[in-house]
């Protein structure tokens, strides 16, 4: 329980994921007592691949779990456009990526990220497993939490990282209807037991189609794993159906390796992650003694292909807010610094869905065009420079 006669100040951290673990570290090494409670029974193991750039990269050394990570970096690899059939289109070698990135970028499965964090984190940090936040009461110096095992946590901050559908902001800021965004998509990601034959290794073989992407990943041994993407007009009918059935619909015409990955997920539709893609709009993200972080407060989406860095990123300069001040103002100045990089973010995505789900042929013609123009000396150069200034942002 909480003793407002110690020095000690302590926090409670629902979600478990990214944004969560990274809190809970970032807020121990700053001298805080850190409970964790995590929805789900148990810690999630899969899930798509990320890239760290930029701020995320540099969140991740000063974190302390960039060596962890870089065991578990995935590396560039050779990325092999093909045609409904399967059959190669045009392929991007994997120096393309690794020489337009450069040194401080790492590409991981979500799931490895979450671990890494998962190890780092002092045995003194508790994190409890199917448990949620069911009450939240607060007021100038503490807010109290009501958990469903039934107890009650006082502290001097609750923070919700419990993701898309947080059950935090529902609770303190309102019902989630109010602030997301749907976008009309769903993606399904899952890793594959049996690598793909049809794909080479260390290579993806990526199908692009009006309103839809298939990726089947081959990166060897536990490391193959595959992605969908699509535009549908009603997402929760989708959702309703269920990875298997809404994925063979959307994606079952097609050839190459994406029966075999069909038909994995047949065998166990447990291991998909299989949502609606949304982004969450909110005018604050704390209210008192409690703060949103990650997909809580903002959701990016995949499309920016900056969520991961993004949460870690926020966590670690939270921790540098509450350093320098008491917790109302140093929510208040954390949020002021990070909004304007969510906002970009959210609209990059916005504008990126079309890369992911294209309008049409004649876009994807545009599309592959713009890829064969890239690999050309004079304008690979300029391209590279282009995405390096991008990543240093």
């Amino acid at each position: 329980m909480f003793d407002s006669g110690v020095r000690t100040r302590r926090a409670v951290i629902a979600g478990a994921g990214i944004a969560g673990l990274a809190t809970a570290l970032r807020l121990h090494r700053a001298g805080w007592q850190v409970l964790v409670v995590e929805r789900a029974p148990a810690r999630r193991s899969s899930g798509y691949l990320v890239n760290l750039l930029g701020s995320g990269y540099d969140a991740a050394a000063g974190l302390g779990v960039l060596e962890r990570l870089a065991q578990r970096d995935l590396g560039m690899f050779t990325s092999i456009l093909v045609r409904a059939d399967g059959r190669e289109k045009l392929t991007v070698p994997a120096a393309f990526a690794t020489a337009a990135l450069g040194p401080r970028a790492l590409t991981v499965f979500r799931g490895d990220l979450e671990s890494a964090l998962f190890e780092a984190l002092p045995e003194d940090v508790t994190v409890r497993f199917g448990i949620t936040v069911q009450a939240v009461d607060q007021d100038q110096d503490e807010v109290r939490i009501g958990l469903s095992d039934g107890s009650r946590q006082r502290a001097e901050l609750l923070v919700g990282a419990d993701g898309l559908h947080s059950g935090v902001r529902g609770i303190v800021f309102g019902p989630e209807d109010e602030f997301r965004v749907d976008m009309r998509h769903l993606v399904g990601a899952f890793p594959l037991d049996r690598v793909p034959g049809e794909v080479p290794d260390a290579a993806a073989a990526t199908f692009i189609g009006p309103g839809r992407t298939a990726a089947v990943i081959n990166l060897g041994p536990q490391r193959a794993s595959a992605f969908f993407t699509y535009r549908h007009d009603d997402p929760a009918s989708e959702l309703r159906d269920g990875p298997v059935a809404a994925l063979s619909a959307a994606f079952g015409d097609l050839g190459g390796a994406v029966p075999a990955a069909l038909h994995q997920l047949a065998a166990d539709p447990g291991a998909a992650y299989f949502d609606s893609v949304s982004q969450v709009v909110m005018d604050t993200w704390s209210r008192g003694r409690v703060v949103l972080l990650g997909d809580a407060a903002w959701c990016v989406t995949l499309f920016a292909g900056h969520g991961a860095a993004l949460a870690l990123a926020g966590a670690d300069r939270l921790g540098a807010a509450l350093d320098d001040h008491d917790v109302p103002a140093a929510l208040i100045h954390w949020e002021a610094a990070l909004r304007p990089e969510v906002r970009k973010r959210q609209a990059l995505a916005r504008r990126g869905m079309s890369q992911y789900a294209p309008r049409s042929e004649a876009h994807i013609w545009v599309r592959d065009l713009m890829i064969r123009a890239i690999q050309l000396p004079g304008i690979r150069g300029l391209v590279e420079r282009s995405i390096q200034r991008a990543s240093r942002s």
